[in-house]
């Protein structure tokens, strides 16, 4: 049975299918529909259309920001906010956030409500940043890329891109940036590790392309943890920004 995984992100849809020995046999991205929540049903539907053809037996994940409520059966706590309250899962039969998954005993564990590893949402600093979520000073708010390029915006006057910025960082508002994103990655990890203890922390999404993150990030973390020993690995995952759409096909 052929494997179909959709990844949907705030900036880009991922689509790629898998043969039963999880080779990939093509993929495909594009960009993600703003605020229109039928546009990105239609985008789902191009791309799962475009690789099933004359494929008839598969399965098929999607991989969406925001959790499941199961008071409701619909999306919520999503960054897209145009698909909070929606039913994804029966739309879509046919075929840029901080988040996290947690694994205990090779399984996921989701928690009692499905948000389990909602860590872009800790207070971070009190009366901080507005968030969607309507409360302030979230992590996500901070360390996200979009909330990254807004701050450097602020600071150099330049629109740039987070490949880009990390390109820049000779910029002599570099610095601060630099020193602001540290502290707050610290922080925000420091309460993961405090309050889970875990074995391992693999960072994933675009920003995990950041190399500093496994250096000076990690040391940032350390020093801020609630603990005489602090060993907890923190590692680049193997996928890149793709883990999400292998997850997506495989589960």
């Amino acid at each position: 049975m052929y494997k179909l995984g959709i990844d949907l992100g705030g900036t880009k849809i991922e689509a790629i299918l898998l043969d039963e020995h999880h080779n990939t046999i093509q993929r495909k991205r594009v960009p993600t529909p703003q605020n229109d929540y039928h546009q990105i049903l239609d985008a789902i539907s191009s791309l799962a259309t475009d690789l099933l053809k004359n494929i008839e037996d598969y399965s098929m994940g999607i991989c969406t920001p925001g959790a499941i409520s199961k008071k409701t059966g619909l999306i919520k706590n999503s960054n897209t906010q145009c698909l909070i309250g929606k039913s994804l899962k029966e739309h879509v039969i046919m075929g840029t956030g901080v988040g996290g998954g947690i694994v205990i005993d090779k399984k996921i564990h989701q928690g009692r409500t499905n948000i389990a590893g909602e860590w872009g949402h800790h207070t971070l600093h009190q009366n901080g940043n507005n968030c969607y979520c309507g409360k302030q000073g979230c992590v996500e708010t901070y360390i996200s890329g979009p909330a990254l390029e807004k701050r450097w915006k602020e600071l150099t006057g330049r629109s740039q891109s987070m490949p880009e910025i990390i390109q820049n960082l000779d910029n002599p508002k570099a610095k601060q940036w630099k020193n602001e994103f540290l502290e707050n990655f610290g922080f925000g990890l420091a309460n993961v590790i405090d309050i889970l203890d875990p074995d391992v922390i693999v960072l994933g999404g675009g920003l995990s392309n950041v190399n500093f993150l496994y250096t000076e990030g990690k040391d940032s973390v350390y020093h801020k943890v609630f603990s005489d020993l602090v060993d907890t690995p923190i590692l680049k995952n193997k996928l890149g920004d793709s883990a999400g759409v292998f997850g997506a096909a495989l589960l």
